[in-house]
């Protein structure tokens, strides 16, 4: 089983269309990204499963884990995670459907109660942000740093920080408590491959045992 920690890279469809999304999400895993999920909000679900087939073989090439985002029937058909916001269903139904192995996260946006509640349900850890300002959720509610200092007195999970995460923010979010960094645009915003495997090593980086 993967330790929930260090770099969770989270693709998106846009940036990593025109063919980047395997060479790219390759470059981020052989940097050293521990999760890798798979975000796309298209309505293609022969496609979902082509592509989420193809990076659960290079997650398994890697030693890391796929999650993916929001479709815990495509995660129950794969055999891997899945991440649930708060509209996509129960978490205690996707543990239910994916048994007791399965790494299942469970958005919490800035409040500590829906992350206990998603304890309670059965998640493998919980997701707070956005932190600083993001690309990816422009309007979603701030989180203040002191939330992973609350979390890390009440949780007994890991803590994923998302939100506007780059090189240079995330040492804060890791001192604070988050067990992970989720990160978006400040990886696969690359001009190449070399550059995206160039990012996750620095990311990976903070997380070495000073």
């Amino acid at each position: 089983m993967t330790p929930l920690r260090g770099l969770y890279a989270i693709t998106d469809s846009q940036l990593l269309a025109g063919g980047r999304l395997l060479p790219y999400a390759e470059a981020a895993l052989n940097g050293g990204a521990r999760l890798l999920q798979y975000r796309d909000k298209s309505s293609d679900d022969a496609l979902h499963q082509r592509e989420a087939e193809a990076l659960r073989e290079l997650c398994e090439r890697y030693g890391a884990t796929l999650i993916i985002n929001d479709d815990a029937e495509l995660a129950a058909r794969l055999g891997v995670g899945v991440h649930l916001g708060q509209g996509d269903g129960s978490l205690a139904a996707a543990r239910a459907l994916l048994g007791g192995q399965a790494i299942i996260g469970g958005t919490c946006h800035a409040r500590l109660g829906l992350a206990l509640q998603a304890a309670k349900e059965g998640a493998s850890y919980v997701a707070f942000g956005r932190f600083f300002e993001s690309h990816t959720k422009p309007g979603a509610p701030t989180a203040a740093l002191e939330l992973l200092d609350q979390a890390k007195s009440h949780l007994q999970l890991p803590l994923v920080a998302i939100g506007g995460v780059t090189l240079d923010n995330a040492p804060q979010l890791i001192t604070r408590g988050a067990d992970m960094v989720a990160v978006v645009h400040a990886l696969f915003a690359a001009d190449s491959a070399a550059e995206v495997e160039r990012r996750a090593r620095a990311f990976a980086a903070l997380f070495a045992p000073h």
